[in-house]
């Protein structure tokens, strides 16, 4: 499964919707919900991120974001 998680780069400012970023993992999970648990896991064990919102990609959502050109996996 792919989640999207969206976040901010430090935790040390306000959350500002402009500076919002994502990225894209892959995770193996038996559902939803352990998949979100794992992804936020990995991010709080490897950045200092601020993690705003963790989403798991319907395939065609998946397509869409390939084709827009942002996407790429990212790997700890």
């Amino acid at each position: 499964m792919i989640y999207k998680v969206f976040y901010q780069e430090t935790k040390e400012r306000s959350p500002r919707r402009e500076k919002t970023r994502a990225l894209y993992l892959e995770i193996e999970a038996a559902n939803e919900l352990e998949g979100r648990i794992q992804a936020r896991k990995l991010i709080e064990e490897n950045t200092p991120y601020n993690i705003e919102f963790i989403e798991l990609l319907s395939d065609k959502h998946l397509e869409y974001e390939k084709e827009s050109g942002t996407f790429e996996l990212t790997e700890f």
